[in-house]
């Protein structure tokens, strides 16, 4: 598969790129970000890979700007890729009239309604299509592929870890919508998405995935900003993801709450070094 560059900028001694090409999983052309360290620069050294997720109204460009995360996967020596949050530049009816469905909206879910269901597969693109074109472009470690995301993002890195036990060895999440089930935001997406029938949608739901994870032991790493609206309003429900995990001993959680902290991205700037710190640790082991 062919990657257009569409930017470059030398970024502690490594290089963050942006890359267009045709998606034949979202029958589109799309974007994502990838940071490359100075060792997979300058000698193709294999490097373990992380895969970020945004979340609502994001595109590519708002973790690569905003996280300052460049700094510490330099210093831990891993590749970082982004994706976008949907498929773009589509005709679809509708698919502009609200932040929270529709373009910037994806929820990593494969839709199964028309008319979503034509481009609306980010669960696959993220697991597979854009897993296949990171391993034959770039020098990533086989075996060593690390998940986390924001919010929607969170919520899109902790299922896709879940239904793909194996696929990644760390997965951490910011703020994720851990029960989609069970909140505004996640009711919309996946009646919208997937069926009107509420039985369809565990597949979909992190907590409910937890609740039934029966395979090779999975660590998830949530942190959670006390000062989040999003929480009091109930859209996330953290609370829930790690009820079920604790009855269940396939499941460990390590749970950071900050103190303060809202849902943007200074919260993520001040914390991600952390987690990139965690998926390093896992990865390089």
């Amino acid at each position: 598969m062919s990657l257009e560059l569409v930017s470059s900028a030398k970024c502690f001694e490594g290089e963050q790129r942006v890359y267009k090409h045709r998606s034949n999983t979202l029958n589109c052309d799309m974007n994502f970000g990838v940071f490359l360290p100075a060792a997979a620069i300058e000698d193709k050294t294999a490097c373990p890979v992380v895969f970020f997720l945004s979340g609502l109204t994001c595109t590519h460009e708002n973790f690569i700007q905003k996280s300052g995360f460049q700094q510490h996967a330099a210093k831990h020596g891993l590749i970082v890729v982004n994706p976008d949050t949907s498929p773009r530049g589509v005709e679809l009816s509708g698919q502009d009239d609200a932040y929270d469905f529709g373009s910037g909206a994806g929820f990593y879910v494969d839709a199964k309604q028309e008319p979503w269901s034509k481009h609306y597969h980010m669960y696959s693109y993220v697991t597979q299509e854009l897993v296949d074109i990171v391993n034959a472009n770039f020098p990533a470690v086989p075996g060593k592929r690390g998940i986390f995301g924001h919010s929607m993002g969170g919520h899109g890195a902790l299922i896709c870890a879940l239904k793909n036990p194996g696929l990644y060895q760390s997965v951490s999440a910011f703020a994720p919508i851990a029960n989609p089930s069970e909140c505004p935001w996640g009711k919309k997406a996946l009646a919208g998405y997937i069926s009107s029938n509420e039985s369809d949608w565990a597949q979909w739901d992190a907590t409910r995935l937890v609740a039934e994870y029966a395979s090779t032991p999975q660590e998830l790493f949530i942190d959670q900003g006390l000062a989040d609206n999003f929480l009091t309003a109930k859209q996330l429900l953290p609370e829930n993801l790690l009820a079920a995990a604790d009855s269940n001993e396939h499941v460990q959680t390590i749970y950071k709450q900050r103190e303060g902290y809202d849902h943007g991205y200074f919260y993520i700037s001040t914390f991600v070094g952390e987690h990139i710190a965690y998926h390093a640790k896992l990865l390089t082991a």
